[in-house]
């Protein structure tokens, strides 16, 4: 995935805020300096940049995202949202289909990536849908993308549920606490295999942070370094 300049601009953003004591006037004076809070009663989105519709429509900062309604994120788009209990970062050129009223508690990431974080379940699972991998969440923190081969799923901290749709039998239950165990879920199977491991990739401890911080939680870890903040080295 392309490395996005307004993305490194947000993390220093947030380790400031986080990690020192003088963010209040570098987010007062940078165009895209918001501190991340619980949202208003009547408020769902906390960010949007570029061409983001919600069913259908051109999303801003009044727009209200529904429990099950579809958001597309265009070439440079982005969103940043809360749904109920629930907080989103949606990357560029992603499509997904929420489901998250009582009777589904389910999403579809058609295409792209998505960066979650998820309010407890008491009576049921939540369950993300690809076309490729089927994944159980309840209360966790997970980052998914959508690929024509493949989907990666990264356990952020929590408890999942991965499936292969092209193999029902091809099933792995994951507790992470940080990041422990990322997996591709396959189209077609490598060495007998479905689901494989996988790196870590594309996305960060402070932008979980961010999340949890939109719906007054916080993440179940210490954020002591993080790879987006270390000096750059010239190889």
């Amino acid at each position: 995935m392309v490395d996005d300049p307004r993305r490194r601009w947000l993390i220093r953003a947030l380790a400031g805020g986080w990690l020192g004591a003088a963010w209040p006037r570098v987010l007062q004076a940078a165009p895209l300096g918001q501190v991340p809070a619980p949202l208003g009663p009547e408020q769902s989105v906390f960010r949007v940049v570029g061409d983001v519709r919600v069913n259908g429509e051109p999303a801003d900062r009044q727009t209200r995202i529904g429990m099950d309604d579809h958001i597309e994120t265009g070439e440079r788009g982005e969103l940043v949202a809360v749904v109920g209990s629930d907080a989103l970062l949606i990357r560029r050129q992603s499509s997904v289909q929420l489901g998250l009223g009582q009777a589904k508690q389910a999403l579809r990431l058609i295409t792209g990536a998505m960066l979650s974080v998820f309010g407890r379940r008491t009576r049921q699972s939540l369950t993300i849908h690809t076309p490729i991998a089927t994944i159980g969440v309840r209360g966790t923190g997970v980052y998914a993308t959508s690929e024509p081969d493949r989907s990666y799923l990264c356990t952020c901290y929590g408890r999942t549920e991965l499936a292969a749709r092209g193999e029902p039998g091809a099933v792995e239950q994951i507790t992470a606490t940080h990041h422990d165990a990322p997996r591709y879920v396959l189209a077609q199977p490598r060495e007998g295999r479905w689901i494989v491991p996988a790196p870590f990739i594309d996305h960060s401890d402070l932008e979980l942070r961010m999340l949890e911080a939109l719906v007054g939680r916080e993440v179940p870890f210490t954020i002591t370094d993080d790879p987006y903040l270390r000096p750059r080295r010239d190889y």
